[in-house]
């Protein structure tokens, strides 16, 4: 998946015109980590795979899934037909949710955190939108700004995507949460 991501990415920024250099003064991600990804000897998160569809002007869900375009349009979706997106080395597993309205504002998804992440790999980021996250099952660490809270079955947590956030699963089990963010990532 990472070689046929990186091939998708080379080919519409070619098609735009742009070089690596174009590409890196639009996303802030270096020339030689956009190389990479594009030869796919490297995998790019979640927030940098949002920036490089932004400055390609196409949805995170096109890099993620071309086809997506062609599918007819959905409104109830079953839930043998979430599409799912596991970055590479990632310990989330994010499924879509959403159906296939035009113009959607949100990107609601269920996300799985997988056991085991250890703190020193969490390190804050920001974009643009806002994140609802409401917690299934398990705990949930999430991180806003300096402070840092355990979110349990119920729990919810709505913030600016412009604050400086992440989350992370420090447990043995599995947690499971559904999150509604915009713009859309998936």
């Amino acid at each position: 998946m990472q070689k046929e991501l990186g091939n998708r990415i080379k080919e519409l920024r070619k098609s735009k015109g742009l070089v690596l250099k174009d590409l890196s003064k639009k996303t802030n991600l270096s020339i030689g980590f956009l190389s990479l990804v594009e030869r796919g000897l490297a995998s790019a998160g979640l927030a940098s795979l949002q920036n490089i569809a932004e400055a390609l002007e196409v949805d995170l869900g096109y890099l993620l899934n071309p086809s997506q375009g062609s599918q007819k349009k959905r409104m109830v979706i079953r839930s043998f037909e979430h599409e799912h997106f596991c970055p590479e080395n990632s310990k989330y597993i994010y499924f879509s949710l959403a159906g296939s309205i035009e113009d959607k504002k949100i990107d609601p998804m269920m996300v799985l955190f997988l056991p085991g992440e250890t703190r020193d790999t969490v390190a804050p980021f920001i974009h643009k939108g806002e994140e609802f996250i409401y917690v299934l099952e398990g705990i949930l660490t999430f991180f806003i700004e300096d402070k840092e809270y355990e979110l349990y079955p119920g729990d919810c947590i709505h913030i600016q995507s412009t604050v400086p956030h992440n989350w992370g699963n420090f447990t043995n089990r599995l947690v499971k949460a559904l999150c509604v963010v915009t713009p859309r990532i998936l």
